[in-house]
């Protein structure tokens, strides 16, 4: 690291986002009205707090084929098998489940059919779709993997974020390096087809930047960051890891040190959420070390 001491406050696969009961109305109207970017932040956080207000709002989202992007649908999808409990009306459980087969026969989103169709089995319905990497890695099949890393994106009112965001994938794919699993395929990213053909299991990264705070005080500054990465299946990119980090890094005041100290608060934790958590868990998954 250029500057300072990096300290990180916290990174953990699955765990719940910082989201209070009393903002469930404040993410309905978000998952109704934000961007795409929102919009997915929004579901994350209704399926995290479990509130029953958003099962109706979450069911509506994923019959939106043009208006929701494919991974708002997906997180909707997969939310719902979880939020319709025993004790919700037959009614609501009736509309849902109606909601996900509609979407498990029709969207156009592999990922999405997939999360509508576990959702209908946890919720009593037909048979869960099956997870091509885990039945390939317990049968043995999986000789291989390969990691799509996705382009990143910066939600970060400060710093400069297209150089930011280049160096989160900079980043990303110089962690996974260091292991024997594959960044690059010939001709391309690889179909399912492909990647069967050679028994390798496909994971999709992809991460954002969603804060970035600069503290002036004295002839020092303080930069804290939040980056929030997901983990699916490839190439259905079917989501199946959700992970969140922050940290803060201590340097100069002047402009370029501020800059730099960005850039290492958001590295520290992009490698962490790598190394410690998504390299982990699909050794986990496949069996394969890294």
């Amino acid at each position: 690291m250029r500057l300072g001491v990096v300290v990180l406050l916290a990174v953990v696969l699955g765990a719940p986002l910082h989201a209070r009961a009393d903002n469930v109305d404040t993410l309905i109207g978000q998952l109704r009205d934000g961007g795409d970017r929102e919009r997915l932040a929004a579901a994350i956080n209704l399926v995290k707090l479990g509130d029953v207000k958003a099962i109706l709002p979450l069911a509506k989202v994923v019959l939106e084929r043009n208006e929701s992007s494919e991974d708002v649908r997906q997180v909707a999808a997969q939310g719902l098998g979880s939020l319709v409990k025993s004790a919700t009306s037959s009614t609501i459980r009736s509309l849902v489940i109606k909601n996900l087969t509609d979407a498990a026969q029709n969207d156009s989103s592999a990922a999405v059919k997939s999360a509508a169709n576990a959702s209908i089995g946890a919720l009593g319905g037909s048979a869960p779709a099956t997870n091509t990497n885990t039945q390939a890695a317990s049968s043995g099949s999986v000789k291989a993997v390969y990691v799509n890393v996705g382009p990143m994106s910066s939600k970060a009112t400060k710093g400069d974020s297209k150089r930011i965001m280049a160096m989160m994938h900079s980043t990303a794919e110089s962690s996974l390096k260091s292991t024997s699993y594959a960044i690059a395929w010939p001709g391309g990213a690889p179909s399912a087809t492909q990647l069967a053909s050679k028994q390798t299991a496909g994971f999709y990264v992809d991460g954002t930047l969603n804060d970035l705070d600069v503290n002036t005080s004295g002839g020092g500054a303080t930069i804290s960051c939040k980056v929030n990465m997901l983990l699916a299946e490839f190439p259905s990119k079917s989501m199946f890891g959700f992970l969140n980090g922050k940290a803060s890094v201590q340097g100069g005041a002047s402009q370029k040190d501020v800059d730099d100290a960005a850039q290492d608060c958001v590295q520290a934790v992009v490698e962490n959420l790598i190394t410690k958590q998504i390299i982990p868990t699909i050794r986990t998954k496949t069996g394969i070390s890294p």
